[in-house]
């Protein structure tokens, strides 16, 4: 059915100005899709209110994966299709969507010539989102000033803090599928759907997105001549610690208190999808 009141926001400052660039606005208000055009300062839980109360029966979004992870949650939550156009920096959820990024306003068919799916969502303590969850050096990372404009120096410099010498213990705790305990694991990163490594798969990126599982990866502290680590997936998973955790939410840094519980929410979000 064509949507009849599509909204997208788009931030036209995300991935260095793409959406400005492309001119995004225009070319949607010339495709009949309200644009709304994100400023510094915005609330942008409050903006989404103002256009569902004005009927809004599609919600879409042109920035980061953080940005993204705002949207699809109101999109969730009253039940309305929700479209990703690959504004951001890197789009990782895009690119599991199957979209393609270098087309920024060829996504805009998803409003009116689009193909509607559902894909699983997942959350940490009631917070949705769409890709993963990271805690030690990436959650540590994701706070450093620097992180944006040079990810690789920042992490490997929050690395040889964070698994240095005498650097303290956060106490982090977690099981994985064979009953195995993990204590200060150097890095748990959780995917909503576990991604792949091996090919035909791009490396790094989830085959699917309807598999109803977390994906949880553990690479645990440095003993000896190897760093073991694990994989696995589930359907939940909890993460229990003493204080509150630097983490990492679709690259956007928070502080959660635990215990942290982490679940899949299988075939919750509807998303709309160019045709083509």
């Amino acid at each position: 059915m064509t949507p009849q009141r599509p909204v997208l926001f788009v931030n036209p400052r995300s991935g260095g100005g793409k959406a400005a660039r492309a001119n995004l606005a225009e070319r949607a208000r010339e495709r009949g899709i309200d644009a709304v055009t994100l400023q510094p300062g915005d609330n942008l839980p409050a903006l989404i209110a103002g256009v569902l109360e004005d009927g809004a029966d599609v919600l879409g979004v042109a920035g980061g994966d953080g940005s993204l992870a705002v949207v699809a949650a109101a999109a969730l939550v009253h039940d309305l299709p929700f479209v990703c156009v690959p504004a951001g920096t890197r789009n990782h959820f895009a690119l599991d969507l199957g979209i393609d990024r270098s087309d920024l306003v060829g996504s805009l068919d998803a409003f009116t010539d689009g193909v509607e799916q559902r894909i699983d969502v997942a959350d940490v303590n009631g917070r949705l989102f769409l890709n993963n969850v990271s805690l030690g050096i990436y959650g540590d990372a994701v706070r450093e000033p620097g992180y944006r404009d040079a990810k690789t120096r920042t992490l490997l410099e929050t690395a040889a803090r964070v698994l240095g010498p005498g650097a303290p213990a956060a106490g982090v705790e977690l099981t994985d599928d064979v009953g195995r305990a993990h204590r200060d694991p150097a890095l748990v990163l959780v995917s909503n759907n576990p991604y792949s490594f091996e090919p035909p798969t791009l490396p790094g990126t989830r085959p699917a997105l309807d598999s109803g599982q977390l994906g949880v990866l553990v690479l645990d502290r440095p003993a000896g001549p190897k760093t073991p680590g694990r994989s696995w997936t589930t359907p939940e998973l909890e993460v229990r610690a003493p204080a509150p955790l630097h983490a990492g939410i679709d690259g956007e840094a928070v502080e959660l208190v635990p215990p942290l519980r982490l679940v899949a929410r299988p075939h919750a979000l509807r998303v709309r999808l160019p045709r083509s």
